[in-house]
């Protein structure tokens, strides 16, 4: 591809900002004392439908790549497309997934010297412990990188499975707050099972509805479907922190659905709870991907070793 300026995106591309969210129903850590400290911040990433560039912080959306580094492939001899011809060896072109420049997501501790994150995947399956696309992910500074940006499309792959190919997305980063789901203590998790079901009898809302998320994130919980399953540093041993998920879903009602995105014809009494997305706008929620039944791809990061090591988790 050849070299030349960095591209942007129009203006009416650009990320949008946070978007209105109803506030929680409940003080959680009041109900539940048991809860108390273990909230964590999150940024929902609000995937929709759109046309970012490569300025703009994206899902599914072109990259700011430099000229002089070539665009990954994968060319592992294990990877395959499910009910098709076995893959030759021709390598795969990666595609681009996730794209956050450091001004739109302040929650996001980037490593020293870099306010890029950049993450691509291989759109097959790979038959490794997770059995889903194998991603790659890239730190960047920003001022580097747009010093010789590519100006053109990637290559695409020449076979892919199409779960795991995502429509280009404008993304607006949301700060929250969420408590653990799946990542409740098993003992207290029963503890608190009968009390979260009599809440939501008396007061008509789930604690899980409302008080987490399942949905693409930065920070805060993986959106888990299955058991947690967190990986440990392979250089250091300590568990590993949960940077971000990509998840099949993203929230068409409820407390979690933007204001701005509610159904005009339920008027502002519906409670959050029951808020259901208008239809005009609904085609335009997420990224396309079929991640398992309501499953996703979560990543981890080690703060403390050299180069930032990361892992993935696959779950549907």
């Amino acid at each position: 591809m050849p070299s030349g300026h960095t591209p942007q995106a129009p203006a009416g591309n650009r990320p949008t900002g946070p978007r209105p969210l109803a506030p929680i129903p409940f003080d959680v850590e009041a109900v539940f004392p048991e809860l108390k400290g273990a909230s964590r911040a999150v940024t929902l990433l609000y995937p929709r439908a759109g046309q970012p560039g490569p300025g703009d912080s994206s899902v599914g959306g072109p990259l700011l790549w430099p000229a002089d580094e070539p665009w990954p492939t994968c060319a592992e001899p294990d990877h395959y497309k499910p009910l098709a011809a076995p893959v030759g060896p021709e390598p795969v072109a990666m595609v681009p997934v996730v794209q956050l420049y450091a001004r739109d997501v302040p929650g996001l501790a980037f490593p020293a010297g870099t306010d890029l994150l950049q993450i691509l995947w291989c759109p097959l399956v790979h038959q490794d412990d997770q059995y889903a696309a194998g991603p790659r992910l890239l730190w960047r500074s920003t001022e580097q990188t747009a010093a010789g940006a590519v100006a053109g499309e990637p290559p695409r792959p020449h076979t892919a499975e199409e779960d795991y190919l995502p429509r280009a997305c404008t993304v607006s980063p949301t700060a929250a707050v969420e408590y653990p789901n799946w990542d409740l203590p098993e003992g207290l998790a029963d503890l608190l099972g009968e009390r979260f079901e009599a809440m939501e009898a008396e007061r008509g809302y789930d604690y899980f509805a409302v008080a987490t998320t399942q949905q693409s994130k930065v920070g805060g919980y993986p959106g888990w479907t299955q058991q947690p399953d967190w990986p440990d540093c392979a250089g250091c041993g300590t568990r590993m922190e949960h940077l971000l998920s990509i998840t099949a879903t993203e929230p068409g009602g409820g407390r979690w659905l933007p204001l701005d995105d509610r159904d005009p014809r339920g008027g502002a009494a519906v409670p959050s709870w029951l808020a259901e997305a208008d239809p005009a706008v609904l085609d335009t929620f997420g990224h396309g991907m079929c991640l398992g039944d309501l499953g996703g791809m979560y990543f981890f990061v080690c703060r403390v070793c050299p180069g930032t090591p990361y892992a993935h988790r696959y779950d549907c």
